[in-house]
């Protein structure tokens, strides 16, 4: 039996939230909530008559969205921060290889195609390099613009 949300109920999100284009006054892929940011639960409804969609406030960010139910953990479950989320643009800190050959260089642009966060040696992502997905763990990565993200 699968397990209702109750109002009230304090979640977090595993995923980032972006606009699908229902959510009103931001553009369309736009960040609405990051992956890992903790809400309550204000309300639950269904779409499409097989889908459970709740309505959680996260306060932090001053939004209330719409989530499935695979979307959110209790808030309380154990959660390992990252660096950076799907579809983030990163670029390796040092050469990337494949039996000691190089394969992509630093500055080389890809984007992350999946988090890794229960891996025995710590987070590593799935990073799309020009068609080429490699596993590369986070402290090998940085962000194309130099910065690191908080």
């Amino acid at each position: 039996m699968e397990h209702y949300r109750e109002y009230g109920e304090q979640v977090r999100v595993v995923r980032p939230l972006r606009n699908d284009g229902t959510y009103p006054g931001m553009d369309r892929g736009e960040l609405l909530v990051p992956r890992g940011s903790i809400g309550v639960v204000i309300g639950r409804g269904t779409f499409l008559q097989d889908q459970v969609i709740y309505t959680v406030n996260f306060m932090d960010a001053g939004r209330v969205v719409g989530c499935r139910q695979e979307e959110l953990i209790d808030a309380d479950a154990p959660w390992v921060p990252t660096r950076y989320e799907f579809r983030d643009k990163v670029t390796p800190a040092i050469p990337l290889g494949i039996n000691g050959e190089t394969v992509v260089a630093p500055g080389a642009v890809g984007e992350i195609c999946k988090v890794l966060r229960d891996l025995p040696d710590g987070v590593a992502y799935h990073v799309n390099f020009d068609g080429r997905v490699l596993q590369v763990p986070e402290k090998a990565l940085t962000d194309p613009s130099g910065e690191i993200p908080a």
